[in-house]
């Protein structure tokens, strides 16, 4: 069987290539959304915890906490605001990556038709020698006999 060399493999390489660094991407995007949710709910346990007031406690304490309590809830806000746009970036990541997979995949399988078309084709030429020679020898015996 002769080597097959595909002529696009340069390119089928390249797709390979982008393919894993838009993986990549994608998977560092969902990691910084995770983290962005993490933080959210870090700050809403703590939101939670400093919530509830004890009657015990001085004025100046209710307002220093009355202060953290807002803080919070802006930087949640911001951090919601933040979320937003990281799924928006994860799921532009996500459709690129596919897109990335499917031109990797349609040059793989067009690689393997050609494969599987040389295959066949020296197949046909293995069978019309094979035949070739048996016809020779059919030939011979017949000769032989006569």
């Amino acid at each position: 069987m002769t080597n097959y060399k595909f002529k696009l493999q340069k390119l089928l390489d390249i797709k390979i290539k982008e393919e894993e660094e838009s993986k990549l991407e994608y998977t560092k995007a969902q990691n910084d959304k995770k983290v962005i949710e993490d933080n959210i709910k870090k700050l809403d346990c703590s939101y939670k915890k400093y919530a509830q007031f004890e009657d015990v406690e001085d004025t100046i304490s209710q307002k220093v906490r009355l202060n953290y309590l807002h803080s919070i809830s802006q930087t949640i806000e911001q951090s919601n605001q933040i979320l937003v746009e990281k799924e928006r970036i994860v799921v532009e990541a996500k459709d690129k990556f596919i897109e990335k997979q499917i031109n990797r995949k349609s040059l793989e399988t067009l690689k393997e038709n050609k494969f599987i078309k040389l295959r066949k084709e020296e197949a046909r030429k293995e069978q019309i020698e094979n035949d070739e020679f048996a016809l020779y020898a059919y030939i011979r015996n017949k000769k032989n006999i006569s």
